[in-house]
């Protein structure tokens, strides 16, 4: 199988991570507008969550064999904490992948205009009845969960052509419980991309939040890989001699 350029895979990420955004941030403020305001319903959370879905699943076929369909730095440093792609490509990836979700905030303004601003444009953020504590271990366990999916979904011993489904229906049910407390975001260029745009339009930031939410993914990403990791292994007694060697692992 060819080798996509380092520059294909990072154009790759851009285009998958600003579409993830359009569809999936754009889903909110336009729920917002269509619906008539916050807080959603059980129904309207259903849609968002499943505007998310169609979204990854979508760009993992897209784009899955090209850049392995990240689109989310904390599933990034994820598979490099764990060896799983090299840590010299890690900057690479999450620059693209900042700037397509800010791509994709754009695009939410240019088709919805500024009601999408004035409709909160999809940032996350916690309310003043959740403390920065509960924020945290909110985002943290959605990206374990998440992140744990990917690795188990692109493991070489899972069933083929199933995993951008297996990553979205994730995506989807990681959403429903953790949206109200946080916004669900589990992704920090889906964090920083509306944060961004929000700002440039004159929304309302909480720029006080984001390490909150910035940690959370990343160490929940990084638990998550890392319990992948040891589930997976074989003691070496357990391991039966074959004649061709097997390669396994998390695909990058």
């Amino acid at each position: 199988m060819e080798e996509n350029s380092y520059p294909q895979k990072l154009l790759a990420e851009v285009l998958g991570t600003a579409v993830l955004v359009f569809i999936g941030v754009g889903s909110v403020p336009a729920t917002a507008i269509v619906g008539g305001g916050a807080p959603f319903t059980m129904a309207q959370l259903g849609i968002i969550s499943l505007a998310f879905a169609t979204a990854v699943i979508g760009m993992a076929y897209a784009i899955g064999h090209i850049s392995g369909c990240h689109i989310n730095p904390a599933v990034t440093l994820a598979l490099a904490a764990t060896r799983n792609m090299p840590w010299r490509d890690v900057p690479g990836y999450v620059v693209a992948q900042v700037v397509g979700a800010v791509l994709g905030a754009l695009a939410i303004v240019g088709v919805l205009g500024h009601k999408a601003v004035d409709a909160g444009l999809g940032i996350a953020a916690y309310g003043s009845g959740v403390g920065a504590g509960q924020a945290f271990f909110a985002e943290a366990v959605g990206t374990f969960i998440l992140t744990l999916v990917v690795f188990g979904a692109v493991d070489r011993r899972a069933a083929g052509g199933f995993a951008g489904l297996a990553i979205g229906f994730a995506v989807f049910a990681v959403i429903i419980p953790v949206a109200p407390a946080t916004g669900s975001s589990i992704n920090p260029a889906r964090t920083l991309g509306p944060m961004i745009t929000g700002e440039l339009f004159g929304g309302t930031v909480h720029w006080s939040q984001l390490p909150v939410y910035l940690l959370a993914e990343v160490v929940g990403a990084v638990a998550a890989g890392t319990l992948h990791t040891a589930l997976k292994a074989r003691p070496a007694a357990a391991v039966v001699q074959v004649s061709e060697p097997v390669s396994e692992g998390v695909a990058s």
